[in-house]
């Protein structure tokens, strides 16, 4: 009888932290990859080396074992449980051929009266006799240790890779401050990065019509409102200058 396999639970708050405390001590964790690791075969090894942001998702800095580089793992990808080794199934008893016996042959003596008859030697057969022949007449005993053929292992499908989602998100301000954000699966790549607000506009006639007249309406009233603030900073100007002539 197979035992049945347990599937491994994802890594819970009090895991974490035990593997956090364990990192600071300066002993990295070992842990195991399930079938949700990417890119890792189920029942692989490695040494957790540092904790990343929990908001991001894959914030475990896994390196395998065997493996230089260090890669981020979700905690339902890795297990502190070690999987059980897989027990190979008993080999089936041999079944035993029963022996063949050949009858003995009994000879009688000859009466005195009787001449003993001359028995004609069988000529032996000129063919030689196929390898394995003896092995395929019907009756005859399997040749002790006859090893049986390897069975054919069923093809194993290849893991589908996980196609990463991306999010580009574009910010801005009435005063012209554009920045940019992009989150790549469950990591943001790109934080707060600041944009010129011409490439803004390029890039928006380059996407499509309506995201083009969009930016171009926020950008318009950017440019209103930079106008009407020159035009207030120009006339405190020639207020400054005006009162300066007459103290001079």
């Amino acid at each position: 009888m197979s035992s049945r396999r347990t599937k491994p639970q994802p890594l819970s708050d009090t895991e974490i932290r035990q593997i956090a405390a364990e990192i600071a001590d300066g002993s990295p964790p070992m842990v195991w990859f399930t079938a949700e690791a990417v890119g890792v075969p189920e029942g692989r090894s490695g040494k957790v080396v540092a904790l990343g942001d929990p908001t991001e998702g894959d914030f475990l800095q896994v390196r395998p074992t065997g493996s230089k580089d260090v890669l981020s793992f979700s905690p339902t990808e890795v297990t502190l449980t070690k999987p059980a080794r897989r027990t190979a199934p008993a080999a089936p008893a041999t079944r035993k051929e029963p022996a063949v016996t050949t009858p003995s042959t009994v000879t009688l003596p000859s009466t005195p009266n009787q001449e003993p008859a001359n028995p004609v030697a069988a000529e032996p057969d000129p063919t030689p006799a196929a390898p394995g022949a003896e092995a395929a007449r019907p009756g005859a005993p399997k040749p002790a240790g006859a090893a049986r053929p390897p069975r054919e292992k069923a093809p194993v499908a290849p893991k589908k890779a996980k196609t990463p989602e991306v999010t580009v998100t574009l910010s801005g301000t009435a005063d012209g401050e554009w920045t940019v954000d992009v989150v790549n699966g469950k990591k943001r790549t790109v934080r707060g990065l600041s944009v010129a607000g011409a490439a803004v506009a390029q890039a928006a006639k380059l996407l499509h019509p309506e995201v083009a007249e969009v930016v171009d309406s926020v950008l318009e009233s950017v440019r209103t409102s930079q106008r009407a603030k020159v035009e207030q900073l120009q006339a405190e100007l020639e207020n400054a200058r005006r009162l300066l002539d007459e103290l001079t």
